[in-house]
């Protein structure tokens, strides 16, 4: 294995290690808020709700996107390295 392709590989999974963790954090951080905000103010917890969700699905994208591209970095690095 050239030695090229192994940074490549660990690259990968350590981005996409991070990009998990990260997104996962912050749903987490995210959901947290939420409740305490509809613990303080239960009228407003559809508003909350739906912002909520929106903004989990756009932390969400964010993750899934930098799993892509280290994905990505697999693939083209065999191309490349060949």
């Amino acid at each position: 294995m050239d030695l090229s392709l192994a940074f490549a590989y660990l690259a990968a999974g350590l981005g996409a290690a991070g990009a998990t963790i990260g997104g996962g954090y912050g749903i987490g951080k995210l959901a947290s808020a939420a409740m305490e905000s509809v613990a303080r103010q239960p009228e407003s917890a559809g508003d909350i709700r739906g912002m909520m969700i929106l903004t989990a699905a756009m932390i969400e994208g964010i993750a899934l996107f930098a799993v892509v591209v280290c994905v990505l970095l697999i693939f083209m690095s065999k191309t490349v390295g060949a």
